[in-house]
């Protein structure tokens, strides 16, 4: 495993157990983090403090979550990585599932990294 893909897995084992502080060890301070569902930009955080505090909110929405990478593929300085989700509510969402439904997905995480720190990082479903 290279640093590129080392410095990934520790932001995945970081997330999966909300540790905000362990996500964003390794970004750049003007990070870019766009989520992507069904093509459409539904979210796009520009600069690392705006991606601590979504990061902070997010864990109220979930009392359970785990990403496992099934494959990473590298493409210049970007990452591809395919990513197994599963999620448990712990609220109600508008217009959506109710607390304690559990969530499931495939979809993948695009991290591009320069001189050893994660600059943009999209994840798409």
């Amino acid at each position: 495993m290279n640093e590129q893909e080392e410095l990934i897995r520790n932001y995945i084992a970081a997330y999966n157990t909300f540790d905000v502080e362990g996500m964003t060890t390794g970004m750049a301070s003007d990070v870019v983090f766009e989520n992507i569902q069904k093509g459409k930009v539904t979210l796009r955080l520009e600069g690392i403090e705006a991606f601590r505090r979504q990061a902070e909110e997010a864990k109220a929405y979930f009392s359970k979550r785990t990403q496992r990478v099934n494959h990473i593929t590298q493409k210049g300085e970007a990452y591809e990585v395919e990513i197994e989700y599963e999620g448990v509510l712990a609220i109600d969402l508008p217009n959506g599932p109710s607390k304690g439904q559990e969530l499931r997905m495939n979809g993948k995480s695009i991290f591009r990294i320069e001189n050893g720190e994660i600059v943009h990082l999209s994840d798409i479903s």
